[in-house]
């Protein structure tokens, strides 16, 4: 494993991710010379894709992500010490990698600094 400090370059809520079809908390961090992009989302957009009798998930499977990803969301402002997502950007963060620069596998805000 690896880790690099950087900080949160560019925050959007809303859809994103796979064809822009999920919903959530998109972000974008930045290294020295590197970056890399997270979310923190809740499966597919409502708007976007309709849950039918072919999809492998339902309704409240939706409604748990959106629950989930809302109850994240506020975890993460109370970390970083601020009230709304615009915030977030410039935050200082730590990504863990799988390997060196590899796949990101875990991050945070660095609490200990703010």
């Amino acid at each position: 494993m690896d880790k690099q400090l950087g900080k949160i370059s560019a925050v959007r809520f809303g859809k994103g991710g796979y064809q822009e079809c999920e919903f959530g908390l998109f972000l974008t961090f930045d290294f020295a010379g590197s970056g890399c992009g997270a979310s923190l989302a809740s499966g597919w957009d409502s708007a976007s894709i309709e849950c039918s009798h072919h999809c492998e998930w339902s309704e409240s499977d939706r409604a748990k992500g959106h629950d989930d990803v809302c109850r994240e969301v506020s975890q993460l402002l109370k970390d970083a010490k601020i009230e709304s997502v615009d915030e977030l950007k410039g935050k200082p963060i730590e990504v863990t990698f799988d390997s060196p620069m590899g796949k990101p596998t875990d991050w945070r805000i660095l609490t200990e600094v703010l």
